[in-house]
């Protein structure tokens, strides 16, 4: 079953709880109460039989579904903020979630949701953050599926760039490491490459070397996916992928890095 029947089967809405799972409860006719506990990392993992990998692969799962659910309630949150959502920011919405023919309406259906609840942005975030605490990048491919939505019609205006800022707060970015995304959002021929691999233009190439392999580790599709990062969300992973790439790509060109 494709994370798309998952969710809006509704049963999904149950095993996550929070904010999270009231809006997929609410697009599925269900009610899901606010204040259940979100869903977290579970405290201990069962042994290595066949309960321990049923209970990682739910544990998984769940992951991946709030994962996407995040992005549509935050998508919409962000579209709230600007005021208006444009043809080129929908466009861009479907490429981000690859979103099949048949299940438009239902997408469509809870991102109205969440674009009408009178709740602010912050519970969403909140879930997320404690759901991905300790797996940072995921955290962050999610701030760049947001950027890609906000960027579509050719300009991240200030409500949008402000919007995000704050999740990125929640989420437990520093301002320096926002900037850093920021900069990478602009694209390799116009963000400044040390600014994109987290670096000051004065570290020598050891130090440059060190942060595009990290870079890279951190940001492969697979470990990503294997943090929670759905299958759908393959593309704007190797987008982020290409765009650290050609950051140290100039800086070797710059430097003579061979």
């Amino acid at each position: 079953m494709s994370i798309w029947g998952k969710i809006l089967g509704g049963a999904a809405g149950f095993a996550l709880g929070g904010p999270l799972g009231a809006l997929i409860g609410a697009a599925a006719g269900h009610a899901v109460d606010w204040m259940a506990t979100p869903a977290t990392d579970v405290a201990e993992r069962p042994g290595e039989g066949r309960e321990g990998r049923e209970g990682r692969e739910a544990e998984d799962n769940t992951k991946k579904i709030a994962f996407t659910i995040g992005v549509i309630a935050l998508g919409a949150k962000m579209a709230k903020a600007d005021g208006v959502v444009t043809k080129d920011e929908i466009a861009a919405f479907r490429k981000v979630f690859q979103v099949p023919p048949e299940e438009t309406q239902n997408v469509a259906r809870v991102f109205n949701l969440a674009r009408r609840d009178a709740r602010g942005f912050e519970p969403y975030a909140r879930q997320i953050a404690a759901m991905f605490r300790d797996r940072k990048p995921v955290l962050e491919e999610l701030l760049h599926c947001l950027f890609y939505i906000a960027k579509a019609d050719g300009v991240v205006k200030d409500a949008e760039l402000d919007y995000l800022r704050r999740v990125a707060a929640i989420f437990g970015f520093s301002q320096a490491e926002f900037d850093s995304l920021r900069a990478a959002e602009l694209g390799p021929d116009e963000g400044d490459p040390y600014r994109i691999l987290g670096i000051e233009r004065g570290a020598d190439d050891d130090a440059v070397k060190a942060a595009y392999r990290r870079l890279l580790r951190e940001n492969h599709p697979d470990r990503l996916m294997a943090q929670g990062l759905p299958q759908e969300f393959i593309e704007v992973a190797n987008d982020r992928m290409a765009t650290i790439n050609a950051a140290y790509d100039r800086i070797k060109a710059e430097r003579g890095i061979k």
